[in-house]
């Protein structure tokens, strides 16, 4: 596919025109709508990659004559992979364009995929998990960029919000199909079935993904300068701020994944298609939530003050639920312990994309490079949850609430600490109205 050309049916425009017409031509909105879809697919990998895996957790323990806390590292694996890999692909897709750096991420993650189907034993699966996250990486940090490549200010939070509706889908079908690929298989079906999906989405990525991120506007330089973009990312308070709140609230959502499944089976006697059907009806509540904050508030209500409402519910929730798995309330029985969960997920739908989009709005020249830090900062902290959550095997759910609530409080103080919303920021550094796509 050529990296430059007019707008086609079926095909994205490479570099949008400079000026936009009042009213978006048929083709456009085509576009638009397929380039949603196409990054729509590629955040949900993450997702996908986790979630079809979740019900099999228990099964592999056994299958593998492995512990619970060293089976969740295949999780950790992941994600570890997932948040270095974009530390590499983000700064290589602020020089080499998006798509060639896509693509090549894309087929290694099939590769890996295929290989842990085959794993014979917890180490090999563990490090092929590595990879597959490392490779998956990919999609995730050039999704991002894409979208700070075509659009800006408060269309860039709708996007995001847009993307969480598509992505959202994942956790609620993922586990729905991995209860019932354990159905009539063990759990290396699973990874035959991830193996489907990461080549038809590679087919798709190919056909229909075009570049966004034209030469003019791509980094020349190599690994030093890359280094200097990160470091200067970082000397940016408010942008670590948003960064760091990000972080550990999906490290939050990270300690209820890595932990539901044995909370959920093994403490609470529920069968893995019970437990697909709670997790689906979860990750409900977060895109739900999520299009009331794309379609109600963005534009209406300050990002930072939707923002702070959304993390002061995840602590309240992760509390509320550190309270009931402690046994402070009395023996309490799965539906109020689900019922806070709910509430932690769907709080996150107010979380996670404003975190995303206010960091981006102040890095317009290295999109690529916050993405990736924006990624690894969430998924490094993610996998140090991970382990937490079963550091007292599978007897409580305890280290899961007080991991959450932790994480909670964390990104209360760095969203309050660094980002300072009360403060008025310098002008051109904080643009939540009136934003529009960017057009070039």
């Amino acid at each position: 596919m050529p990296e430059s050309g007019p707008s086609t049916p079926g095909h994205i425009p490479t570099e949008p025109p400079r000026t936009a017409p009042p009213a978006p031509a048929p083709a456009a909105r085509r576009a638009g709508l397929l380039v949603t879809l196409v990054l729509g697919g590629l955040t949900a990998l993450p997702p996908l990659s986790m979630d079809m895996y979740l019900p099999a957790l228990p099964e592999v323990t056994r299958a593998l004559h492995a512990p619970a806390a060293t089976v969740q590292l295949t999780l950790t694996a992941c994600l570890a992979g997932m948040a270095l890999g974009q530390l590499v692909v983000g700064p290589m897709s602020d020089r080499f364009g998006r798509r060639r750096p896509l693509l090549v991420g894309m087929l290694v993650y099939v590769a890996a995929t295929a290989v842990c189907a085959l794993a014979p034993g917890p180490e090999l699966l563990i490090a092929f998990r590595l990879l597959q996250g490392l490779a998956g990486a990919a999609g995730i940090v050039i999704a991002r960029a894409v979208v700070r490549d075509l659009y800006d200010g408060v269309e860039m939070a709708r996007f995001f919000s847009t993307l969480m509706l598509i992505s959202g889908a994942a956790p609620i079908i993922a586990p729905l199909i991995g209860g019932q690929i354990l159905r009539v298989t063990d759990w290396r079906g699973v990874f035959h079935a991830l193996t489907v999906v990461g080549v038809l989405l590679t087919l798709v990525v190919w056909k229909w993904l075009g570049e966004t991120l034209p030469p003019a506007r791509r980094h020349g330089g190599g690994v030093g300068e890359a280094l200097r973009t990160m470091r200067g990312l970082l000397a940016d308070r408010v942008f670590s701020g948003y960064m760091l709140a990000g972080g550990l609230a999906f490290a939050a959502l990270f300690a209820y994944i890595s932990a539901s499944p044995f909370v959920v089976q093994e403490i609470y006697g529920a069968s893995p298609q019970t437990f697909s059907l709670l997790f689906g009806v979860n990750s409900v509540g977060l895109v739900a939530v999520g299009q009331i904050n794309g379609k109600l508030l963005v534009g209406r209500v300050s990002l930072d003050k939707v923002l702070g409402f959304g993390l002061a519910v995840i602590t309240l929730a992760a509390g509320a639920l550190l309270l009931m798995t402690s046994g402070a309330l009395g023996e309490v029985g799965l539906l109020p312990v689900a019922a806070g969960l709910f509430v932690l997920m769907s709080a996150m739908g107010l979380a996670m994309p404003n975190t995303n989009a206010q960091a981006l709005m102040r890095t317009p020249h290295a999109a690529g490079s916050a993405s990736a830090l924006l990624g690894t900062s969430s998924f490094l902290v993610g996998a140090v949850a991970s382990p937490l959550v079963g550091i007292a095997g599978e007897a409580t759910a305890v280290p899961m609430a007080v991991v959450q609530l932790v994480c909670a409080l964390g990104a209360v103080a760095c969203f309050l600490g660094l980002c300072r919303p009360w403060q008025p920021r310098e002008q051109g550094e904080q643009r939540e109205q009136g934003g529009q796509p960017r057009r070039g």
